[in-house]
C-alpha cells in the first residue's frame, strides 16, 4: 500500500445527525390547534360528535379482522413452508390470486357474492332438517353486512400478512432449527418454541405497518353502509353540505390513531432491539 495513500479517520468531533422529532413537534401542534378548534367551534364540537359515533365500530373491525387474519395469515405461512407440495401449492394460490385482487372489488364480492353463496350453500346442507321442520331457512339479510365486511378484511390481508410470516421464518438461523432436532423436539414444539420467537422480532415491523394500513382500509366498509368514522362523517357532510370541515374532521381523528399507534409500535421495536421487556 502506498504509505502517502492513506484510509480517512472518522472525524471524533464530527456530530451525528440531528434525530429530534421535529415533524412529531409539528404534528403535534397542528393536532392541539385542531383540538382547540373543536372546542371552542360549535359547528366543529357537533361534527366531532357525530364522527366519533363511528370510532368505535372502526377499531371493532380493525381488531377483530387484523386478529383473524393474522391466525389465517400465519397458517397459509406453515402451509408454504410444510413438506407437502401440494399444501405448498395450493398456499401460494391463495397468496397469489388474494394478493391480486384490490381490497374494494374483494369487499362487494364477499358482500354480494360470497355471502348469498354460503346462505345458500347452508340452506342446502340442512334441506332434511328444514323438511323436518328442525331448522328454520337461513337468509341473506340474516348475515349482517358488518361481518361481510370483516370476513373481506381478513381474507385480503391475510395474503399479506402469510408473506411477513413466510420471510420472518425464513430469516432464522438453520443451524438453530437443527441443533433443536438434535434435542428430540417435534416439528410443533420446535416451531413454538425456537422458531416462532425469534421470528417475531423480523416480523414485527411490517406487521405493526399491515395493522397501521387495516386502520386506513377500514374505511372501505363504509361503502357497505357500515357505519364506521368514515360513514358517520359521510353522512353529516351529504345533509349539511360542510365538506371540508366533516372530511377535515374525520381525516384528523384517522390521524390520531395511526400516528400514536406508529409511534407505540416504534417504541416496542426500539426495546425489542434493545432486549428488553415490552412493559
Amino acid at each position: 500500500m502506498n504509505p502517502g495513500l492513506q484510509a480517512p479517520q472518522p472525524n471524533p468531533a464530527k456530530k451525528k445527525p440531528d434525530d429530534f422529532p421535529w415533524w412529531l413537534v409539528a404534528a403535534g401542534s397542528i393536532a392541539v390547534a385542531v383540538a382547540l378548534l373543536i372546542v371552542s367551534s360549535g359547528l366543529y364540537r357537533q361534527i366531532f360528535a357525530i364522527v366519533a359515533k363511528g370510532v368505535w365500530i372502526t377499531i371493532v373491525v380493525t381488531l377483530v379482522a387484523f386478529a383473524l387474519a393474522t391466525l389465517l395469515g400465519l397458517l397459509i405461512a406453515v402451509m408454504g413452508l410444510s413438506g407437502s407440495k401440494a399444501l405448498r401449492q395450493s398456499a401460494r394460490f391463495y397468496v397469489e390470486i388474494i394478493r391480486g385482487i384490490p381490497i374494494l372489488v374483494l369487499l362487494f364480492y364477499i358482500a354480494f357474492v360470497g355471502a348469498p353463496g354460503v346462505v345458500a350453500g347452508w340452506n342446502w346442507l340442512v334441506t332434511p332438517l328444514r323438511e323436518a321442520g328442525l331448522v328454520g331457512e337461513l337468509q341473506v339479510r340474516s348475515v349482517p353486512l358488518l361481518w361481510r365486511a370483516v370476513a373481506a378484511l381478513t381474507i385480503g390481508y391475510s395474503a399479506f400478512i402469510a408473506e411477513v410470516f413466510r420471510a420472518g421464518i425464513l430469516a432464522v438461523e438453520q443451524g438453530q432449527v437443527e441443533a433443536a432436532k438434535a434435542l428430540g423436539l417435534k416439528a410443533w414444539p420446535r416451531f413454538r418454541l425456537i422458531v416462532l420467537p425469534q421470528a417475531i422480532r423480523t416480523i414485527l415491523p411490517p406487521l405493526g405497518n399491515d395493522f397501521i394500513a387495516m386502520i386506513k382500509d377500514s374505511s372501505l366498509v363504509s361503502v357497505l353502509g357500515v357505519a364506521d368514522l368514515t360513514q358517520m362523517g359521510k353522512v353529516y357532510a351529504a345533509g349539511s353540505f360542510r365538506f371540508f370541515e366533516t372530511y377535515s374532521v374525520v381525516a384528523y381523528v384517522y390521524l390520531l390513531l395511526t400516528v400514536s399507534l406508529s409511534l407505540g409500535l416504534r417504541r416496542l421495536e426500539r426495546r425489542l432491539r434493545e432486549g428488553r421487556p415490552s412493559g
